[in-house]
């Protein structure tokens, strides 16, 4: 069995002189992203390898989660994710080595979410319908497949929890 991480890179800044791509986060963003950490370390969901986009909001909010997981895993920054499309979300999904059991995807809407709900096939009702909504910044879907990386696809995978943000902000 294969497990999928989707995250939504954190809150970023609105402008940056240097463009969309050079958008860092704020500091309620580096708050969400170190919450989502401190979440994958409590449910021990360790992902082997990272697919982080190359802007600057994604890397950043990776690099705010990972103090709090317990192996670093292998990261790939790649120019494709940004802003990408579901369909090629999903080619570099299919690029993963079958050995690697759990994977971590970091990347940006609407690519992120119309993947996760192209994938999903089954799950929790609530979490089904929350996820279809919306899927704010720094939130995350985990997915269970019974299939190697390359043949993941349409309504294959099931989701086991569906976690925003705000759920993660103390009260």
């Amino acid at each position: 069995m294969t497990k999928l991480i989707l995250l939504r890179h954190a809150k970023a800044v609105r402008d940056d002189p240097g463009g969309d791509h050079a958008r860092g986060l704020t500091q309620r963003g580096r708050q969400d992203a170190h919450n989502v950490g401190l979440w994958l370390r409590e449910h021990a969901l360790n992902p082997e390898i990272a697919l982080v986009s190359d802007a600057r909001r994604t890397r950043e909010t990776m690099e705010e989660l990972l103090p709090h997981l317990a192996r670093p895993p292998h990261a790939r920054v790649d120019a494709k994710l940004y802003l990408a499309e579901p369909e090629t979300l999903l080619k570099a999904l299919h690029a993963i080595p079958p050995a690697v059991r759990t994977a971590l995807l970091v990347a940006h809407n609407p690519g992120i979410a119309d993947l996760a709900n192209a994938l999903t096939g089954a799950g929790e009702r609530h979490d089904l319908a929350q996820m279809a909504h919306s899927f704010p910044t720094a939130s995350l879907a985990v997915l269970d497949f019974r299939k190697d990386w390359r043949d993941i696809g349409e309504l294959d995978g099931r989701l086991e929890r569906f976690i925003k943000a705000r759920d993660l902000r103390e009260v």
